[in-house]
């Protein structure tokens, strides 16, 4: 489809819709960006961050419907014909959605297992019944660092997750206690992100450019609960150590503290 077609729409603007959109403009689509935030990645990003990527967007050449829902989609020949809930109307050769997911826990009700945003399992992935276990973006485990009960839909926690379960079911006893990192690519930026990222919580930026190489801090109630680390590279395991520990932080104490490693001298 990708190949054939020229005119797209992403449905969404969160990681999955902002990642898509990037890929096929720059592989000369056109591309129409529709989602319900006022701005690109609004419930992650920092509201001056958020602004500054969707002008990013738009200087690339994509569009962006914001404030937008799809409200109706008819087939025209080999067009797509996309209504939006302002009654605006593309016509596109193909769309994308990224909208997130819902747990799939039909199974997991069928069998009587504990579901709360997720499988619930213990700290060895097992749901409550000994036989049974569970990992990736269907499960619910606690995190130490984080102190909560969390289900995170990313690679690394799938991945991590999946070997963990695995030894555990060889007869390992092996804690979960990762906590999961993601990263993503749009145009010439990109990130790397531990923990809780939420434009509600409190926000701490530490630019070294401001928008285009910084750290970015989400704190509640005095300890890092998130870092976006924007286009810095090589601080993810630097950053679980810190939202491990247990604070208070501010950002007169966080200013400087972690930045990009420096290249390795020649040899």
């Amino acid at each position: 489809m990708t190949e054939k077609g020229g005119r797209f729409a992403v449905i969404g603007g969160g990681f999955i819709g902002s990642e898509i959109a990037a890929a096929l403009a720059i592989n000369q689509k056109q591309v129409t960006m529709i989602f319900p935030g006022k701005s690109t990645g609004g419930r992650v990003f920092p509201r001056e961050l958020s602004e500054f990527v969707s002008d990013f967007y738009r200087h690339k050449g994509v569009e962006l419907l914001t404030g937008e829902q799809v409200s109706g989609l008819e087939v025209r020949g080999e067009e797509l014909a996309v209504q939006t809930s302002s009654h605006h109307e593309i016509l596109v050769d193909g769309i994308v959605a990224g909208i997130g997911i819902e747990p799939n826990v039909e199974l997991a009700l069928a069998a009587k297992l504990k579901v709360e945003n997720g499988i619930v399992v213990d700290e060895f992935l097992r749901a409550d019944r000994s036989d049974i276990f569970a990992a990736g973006d269907v499960a619910a485990f606690y995190n130490p660092a984080l102190g909560e009960r969390i289900r995170v839909e990313h690679e690394d926690n799938a991945n991590t997750m999946g070997r963990v379960a695995g030894r555990n079911m060889a007869g390992q006893s092996e804690s979960y206690h990762h906590l999961p990192s993601f990263y993503s690519d749009m145009f010439e930026l990109g990130y790397e992100a531990v923990g809780q990222l939420d434009s509600r919580l409190q926000t701490f930026a530490d630019w070294k450019e401001p928008n285009k190489e910084g750290v970015i801090y989400y704190l509640r109630d005095g300890r890092v609960r998130g870092v976006l680390l924007w286009n810095v590279w090589g601080q993810v395991d630097a950053v679980r150590a810190l939202i491990a520990e247990p604070g208070p932080f501010s950002s007169e104490n966080l200013k400087g503290r972690l930045g990009a490693k420096p290249e390795p001298a020649n040899a």
